[in-house]
């Protein structure tokens, strides 16, 4: 049977990072993503980082955010031996919930370029393709 739980940053972290590497090109890791910046996003809003697990063994991730006024989602990702069972529905709607909870009444989500899978997945499930570029800055 599987779970979906809060993201728990000592026991998880790195079964996570293995998932989120496995998942590349579609996840890029960045130095964000690196420990005591995943320690960072806990302390802000754990609640919105979900894993979906199955007798002890992390399956998928949903990596969420809430800034107060808009949502975001980050690093959806589910193991591809364990695709098209409905696991990363179920990720969505949990994390949706929890932004609902907290007020938010739209968020976004990213989509590397090439991933054509998951463009075919947000399309399926009747997200808006927006018609923006974006654009990132490191600050260190």
């Amino acid at each position: 049977m599987i779970k979906i739980r809060t993201f728990d940053l000592l026991g998880d972290y790195s079964k996570v990072v293995k998932l989120w590497q496995s998942c590349a090109p579609g996840i890029q890791l960045r130095q964000s993503d690196e420990f005591e910046e995943i320690k960072k996003k806990c302390e802000r809003d754990a609640d919105l980082f979900l894993v979906a697990e199955e007798n002890g063994k992390i399956l998928g991730t949903l990596m969420g955010a809430f800034d107060g006024r808009r949502g975001m989602m980050y690093h959806l990702a589910v193991d591809k031996a364990y695709r098209h069972r409905g696991i990363a529905a179920e990720l969505i709607d949990q994390f949706e919930n929890r932004l609902r909870g907290k007020g938010c009444i739209r968020y976004y989500l990213l989509v590397v370029n090439d991933n054509d899978e998951a463009i075919r997945y947000y399309q399926k499930k009747g997200y808006e393709q927006l018609p923006v570029k974006t654009f990132a800055k490191n600050l260190i």
